[in-house]
């Protein structure tokens, strides 16, 4: 598979509401935090162009809500997605407990043709946390995805997470396409060829054509 000079991926977040997933997004995008954001409704669209390695990316980011009643629009919106990033809040059990039902929701529409990071947020407020990392980790271990702890209030791990999914992404990992060389083209030059071209600067003198000697005696 080629890459193209800028490859797109599309990149679904999912998630309980409140645990904020478009905080998140805001955080990466402008690098702002905003302590209250209107609940979203339906499906938000953002993207992104990041630089890895020599190569351009753009990530289509899809900001899905997390209310009960907007739970049947997100399939359809899962179903041609190049990643999904599953967020839970730390600071709240029944988050933590939901993400495996969002994970499943991911691989009904995707399969294992997914990349998935489960993402544990509002690290600064571990004051009052209720899931601790090792139990994020073993979460992510068990149902085989990506995982790590971030702060959108802080920035902390937001730009590494995005940039650890784009890497994971399979079609980052294919060789970029150099264009073959050529071989020069062959040219055959007829004995005709010859005469109607006549003698340049650069001929050889075997490629003069012949002329006929002249005649001491005449003709019989």
């Amino acid at each position: 598979m080629s890459i193209s000079p800028l490859a797109k991926f599309k990149i679904v977040f999912a998630g309980d509401q409140s645990v904020g997933k478009t905080s998140i997004i805001a955080r990466f995008m402008y690098d702002t935090f905003e302590s209250y954001y209107k609940p979203t409704i339906g499906i938000d669209f953002l993207s992104k162009t990041i630089y890895l390695d020599e190569q351009t990316v753009r990530l289509q980011l899809w900001d899905t809500a997390g209310q009960e009643r907007f739970r049947a629009l997100i399939p359809s919106y899962i179903r041609d997605c190049s990643a999904a990033i599953i967020v839970y809040d730390i600071t709240s059990r029944q988050t933590f407990d939901n993400v495996e039902g969002w994970v499943n929701d991911v691989r009904a529409e995707r399969g294992d043709d997914v990349v998935i990071m489960i993402v544990g947020n509002k690290a600064d407020a571990s004051d009052r946390r209720e899931v601790s990392q090792e139990e994020g980790e073993a979460k992510a271990k068990e149902l085989k995805c990506m995982f790590t702890e971030a702060s959108a209030k802080a920035g902390y791990n937001v730009k590494s997470l995005f940039r650890r999914v784009a890497l994971a992404l399979p079609a980052h990992h294919a060789p970029i396409q150099q264009p073959q060389p050529q071989p020069d083209p062959v040219i055959t030059i007829t004995p005709d060829d010859d005469k109607k071209k006549g003698v340049g600067p650069n001929d050889s003198p075997d490629q003069n054509p012949k002329q006929p000697k002249p005649s001491c005696c005449g003709s019989s």
